[in-house]
C-alpha cells in the first residue's frame, strides 16, 4: 500500500487581529482542502504574532510605562486555549479540566475555532501561536486532527533573545512526539520551534522518538536557516517542513508600533552626530494614552561617532514633550524616516520543506508576503529507506555508550 500523503506549508503573516489572522487560517486550509493535501503548516507565532521589533520600553534595568501599554494591547490579541500555567497534557488535550460555570468550554474558543476548521475541511492543521494563559505568554505549537481535534499541544522551552521579555518557558514534557493515522500511513510528528532547532540534545529527544515528520516553524529568516533544515532532515531521516511569515514593514500588525517607535530620530549627517530621542534609548515620552502622573522625565542621548566607535552621551532634555510623534498611519504611508518607505521587508519568508535525506523538495521561498503555499507529495517510505545506512537514534547510536534523559519526558518511540 503507497504510504504517501499530500504535504504543505503556509507562508502567512499574521494580521492585527486574532479574528482576521483566524479567518485567513481558515481561508488557506480550506484553499488546500481544494488541492487534496493531507496536512499544512503554519508559521512560528502566526496566532497572536511574533512581536518584530518591539522593545517594550524596556533596556536593562528599567521598564517604560509605554512598553507595557504596548505589552498590553499585545497580550489581549493572543489566544487562550484554556490551559494551565504549568501545561495539563493529556487533561488539556481530553478535556478533563474545569470549565467556569454557565461556561460551554475553556479559553476563547480559539480551540474550538480550529478543532472546526480541521474537521469541515478534512486537513490535520499544526500552528504556531502565543498562548495567554494566567498573565504570562508561551510561543506553542497545536496539533489538530479532522477527527479527534486537538491531539498535542507543545511550548518553546527556550525563547531566544528578547523573546524571553515576554514569553515564557515552556515545560521540556511536552516535547512528546504526536502519532496519528492519515490514509493508512502512520505519522510520528513533532515541533521544534524556531531556534529549538538548534539545540543539539533537543534534537535528539525528538529523534529517539521515531519522528518521521519534523515541523519547524520558525521567525528566522536568514540565509543559514536553509542548510540547518537539510541538516535536520538528513540526520533525522525524516521529511521536515519549515514555515515562516513573510512581510514589509508597512504590513506589520498594528500593535507592533507601540508609542515608543513612533518617535521620529533625528540626524545631523555633517558632523557625525545624531540625536536620537528619548524613547528610542530610554523609552519614554510624554505621549497620548498615558496619563501625566505615570509620565517621568528622561534624559536624551547623543551618539556621537568617532574613528568607527560610537559612543552614547547623556544629554539634558529641556522638554520631553516637545518630541515629535508620528501616529501608525504615519508609518503605514512611509513617514517614519527618509530612509524607510515602508516597503521594506521586516521578514523575507523562507518557507521550505525537505526530504529525508536532505535534499531540497521544496526550496526557500523568498519575499512572497501572501498566498504562499508550499506543496509536495511525500512517500514516507523513503524514511525508512534513509535508515539502511544512518538511524542516529539506533543503529548508529552507541546507545550502549551514550545515554540522554529528559525529566518529565519519555523519549522512547510513541506507540
Amino acid at each position: 500500500m503507497p504510504q504517501k500523503l499530500k504535504l504543505a506549508v503556509s507562508q502567512s503573516r499574521s494580521l492585527s487581529t486574532l479574528k482576521e489572522t483566524l479567518s485567513n487560517l481558515e481561508q488557506t486550509t480550506r484553499k488546500a482542502a481544494e488541492q487534496d493535501i493531507d496536512l499544512i503548516l503554519f508559521p512560528e507565532a502566526f496566532l497572536g504574532g511574533y512581536p518584530r521589533h518591539c522593545g517594550f520600553g524596556a533596556v536593562v534595568g528599567q521598564r517604560s510605562d509605554e512598553g507595557r501599554e504596548q505589552y498590553l494591547r499585545y497580550f489581549k490579541g493572543c489566544p487562550d486555549l484554556g490551559d494551565t500555567p504549568l501545561g495539563a497534557g493529556d487533561d488539556w488535550v481530553d478535556r478533563k479540566l474545569p470549565v467556569a460555570k454557565g461556561e460551554e468550554y475553556r479559553g476563547d474558543g480559539t480551540r474550538e475555532f480550529l478543532e472546526r476548521v480541521a474537521r469541515e475541511t478534512g486537513v490535520f492543521v499544526v500552528t504556531g501561536l502565543v498562548e495567554r494563559c494566567g498573565g504570562s505568554l508561551y510561543c506553542a505549537v497545536v496539533y489538530v486532527c479532522p477527527r479527534l481535534g486537538c491531539l498535542g499541544k507543545r511550548r518553546k522551552v527556550m525563547p531566544t533573545g528578547s523573546e524571553r521579555l515576554v514569553w515564557a518557558q515552556g515545560s521540556p514534557s511536552t516535547l512528546r512526539a504526536v502519532t496519528t493515522t492519515i490514509k493508512g500511513v502512520k505519522l510520528r510528528m513533532a515541533a521544534a520551534i524556531c531556534w529549538e532547532n538548534m539545540m543539539p540534545l533537543l534534537r535528539y529527544s525528538l529523534y529517539s522518538q521515531n519522528v518521521n515528520l519534523w515541523l519547524a516553524p520558525t521567525a528566522d529568516a536568514r540565509p543559514t536557516w536553509w542548510p540547518l533544515m537539510r541538516t535536520v532532515g538528513n540526520e533525522g531521516r525524516c521529511f521536515v517542513l519549515s514555515a515562516i511569515s513573510c512581510v514589509k514593514k508597512k504590513n506589520l500588525p498594528d500593535w507592533t508600533y507601540g508609542i515608543n517607535d513612533k518617535q521620529q530620530q533625528t540626524s545631523t549627517i555633517g558632523d557625525n552626530k545624531a540625536v536620537v530621542s528619548d524613547a528610542a534609548i530610554n523609552g519614554s515620552t510624554d505621549s497620548p494614552g498615558v496619563s501625566p502622573a505615570r509620565r517621568r522625565s528622561r534624559r536624551r542621548s547623543t551618539i556621537t561617532v568617532e574613528e568607527n566607535h560610537q559612543l552614547v552621551l547623556p544629554t539634558m532634555d529641556e522638554d520631553v514633550a516637545s518630541g515629535s510623534t508620528m501616529a501608525p498611519s504615519d508609518f503605514k504611508s512611509g513617514a517614519v524616516s527618509s530612509h524607510t518607505s515602508g516597503e521594506e521587508f521586516a521578514c523575507r519568508g523562507g518557507s521550505c520543506i525537505v526530504s529525508p535525506m536532505g535534499d531540497a523538495l521544496v526550496e526557500p521561498l523568498w519575499e512572497v508576503e501572501d498566498g504562499g503555499l508550499l506543496v509536495h507529495e511525500a512517500d514516507f517510505e523513503d524514511c525508512e529507506r534513509g535508515r539502511l545506512d544512518l538511524d542516529v537514534a539506533g543503529s548508529y547510536s552507541r546507545n550502549d555508550a551514550f545515554h540522554l534523559t529528559v525529566d518529565g519526558l519519555d523519549i522512547s518511540p510513541p506507540p
